[in-house]
Order: structure tokens, then C-alpha cells, then sequence
């Protein structure tokens, strides 16, 4: 994979917009996702239990977070335990759910640079997942 291509893919993830054309936009609502990008086709509501990566990419991302900031925390101010654990307590609830969005965009990107010709995202494919 070319540095080009995971980097386009990247700023279509961070913008949440589809990693094909780059110019549908992902989510209609806070949560909600179409079936299908508005504006190429590309499929994105592919099946049940397709997001789970994106979970890992929430997990992982709020995982690492919350323990380097424990640790730098820890270096340069050393606050009570009580208030580390208030303060990531908090943090950790907190950042999924805001970071929920951009798990489920990168999660499609990566996709997207791995089986760039899914059957189903090309529209007029005729496969199972066919046109709307």
C-alpha cells in the first residue's frame, strides 16, 4: 500500500466522509449511518457484526490514551490516586462515545484500502447486495 493511499484514506476518515469518493457524508445523525454513500453507492451498512473492528479501534484507541495519560499525569503533576482515577474514570466513559464516529469511519477506511472492489459497494454490481 502506497503512503498516498492510507493517507487520502485517513483524512476521508477523520472528515467522516466515504472512503471511495470521498465527498458522501457517513452519518445523517449523531449515530445514524445511511445503507449506501449518497453519492457513489459504496455500501456501508454491510452486515451484521461488520463493526466489531471498529469497537477493537475505540477500545484500543481509549485504552492507550487513558494510560498514557495516567502515566504522564503521574510524571509531571503527580496528583492523589483518587484523582487519577476521577479523572480517567470520567475520561474512559467520555471518550468512546465521542470517538464512536470517527472508530466506525477509520474502521471502513481500513476496509476500503484492503478490498477497494467489494462486490457490494459498486452500484449496478447485480451481486447480493445489489443496488438499493
Amino acid at each position: 500500500m502506497d503512503r498516498a493511499r492510507v493517507s487520502l484514506a485517513l483524512r476521508r476518515a477523520l472528515a467522516l466522509r466515504c472512503p471511495r469518493c470521498g465527498s458522501g457524508r457517513l452519518f445523517t445523525g449523531l449515530v445514524r449511518m445511511p445503507a449506501r454513500c449518497p453519492v457513489c453507492g459504496l455500501l456501508l451498512e454491510r452486515e451484521a457484526g461488520y463493526f466489531i473492528g471498529a469497537i477493537y479501534i475505540n477500545y484500543g484507541l481509549t485504552v492507550g490514551l487513558a494510560l498514557a495519560g495516567y502515566f504522564l499525569l503521574e510524571a509531571w503533576l503527580a496528583p492523589s490516586p483518587g484523582w487519577q482515577v476521577a479523572i480517567w474514570g470520567a475520561f474512559v466513559v467520555l471518550f468512546p462515545l465521542w470517538s464512536f464516529r470517527y472508530s466506525k469511519a477509520l474502521w471502513l477506511a481500513l476496509d476500503h484500502l484492503v478490498d477497494p472492489t467489494h462486490a457490494g459497494g459498486e452500484p449496478g454490481s447485480g451481486g447480493a447486495d445489489g443496488p438499493p
